[in-house]
């Protein structure tokens, strides 16, 4: 699988690790605190935007008087907790990394995620330093329904994008890694199950867990 691949970049929420279910959490708890019910077409909505641009949604959709960046650092607050404490690596995750480490490959995070909560969740779990890069779509202009931040990693690491290979777990972010070039293992996860035959559709290889690729 790992032939003529020189690169991994892994997605975090609900790829690297199980946080799918805080996010739900923290989207029910925000707007309950404000008497605005959940929809639910929310996480479809949401689901390949950054994390500023989820909060811009947020703001423009619920008419919140609260600013972007206001509402971001009350959801960062909210999630500290759990990703510096509940946030677990997916089965199999912690080996297939040190799998990787041990071969040369170089590992590069591309995340929708904060800087503050992904190091919080990576460093809890002991594998911040198995990391050579990490990337955020705020750094990029669009989210990972393109292939901004994938083609960022592979400039950072240094590797053509045809030599990554890019673990993700919902359909617009496969979709995203396939338009920069580079091969995808689309990665089971409770919370995108609606998307598995569109997953192992789009992607070179769909796996339950890291299990798999020992």
């Amino acid at each position: 699988m790992l032939t003529n691949i020189n690169a991994v970049i892994f997605d975090l929420d609900g790829t690297l690790v199980d946080s799918m279910g805080i996010w739900d959490k923290i989207d029910i708890d925000y707007l309950r605190k404000r008497n605005i019910e959940l929809p639910q077409d929310l996480r479809e909505c949401i689901e390949h935007l950054s994390f500023l641009e989820t909060a811009k949604y947020f703001k423009n959709r619920f008419n919140l008087p609260e600013s972007i960046e206001e509402v971001a650092a009350e959801w960062n607050d909210m999630a500290l907790v759990e990703y510096s404490n509940s946030v677990k690596l997916k089965k199999g995750a912690r080996e297939f990394l040190t799998l990787l480490k041990s071969k040369g490959l170089k590992i590069a995070l591309a995340t929708s995620n904060s800087e503050t909560l992904l190091e919080a969740a990576l460093k809890a779990n002991g594998v911040f330093e198995l990391f050579d890069v990490i990337c955020r779509t705020d750094e990029v202009n669009r989210g990972k329904n393109f292939p901004d931040v994938y083609l960022l990693a592979a400039e950072r690491l240094g590797v053509s994008p045809e030599n990554c290979m890019v673990f993700e777990d919902l359909v617009p972010a496969v979709m995203g890694a396939k338009a920069a070039g580079m091969k995808v293992v689309a990665v089971h996860d409770l919370y995108s199950e609606g998307q598995k035959e569109k997953l192992e559709a789009l992607a070179d290889r769909y796996i339950l867990n890291y299990e798999e690729l020992a």
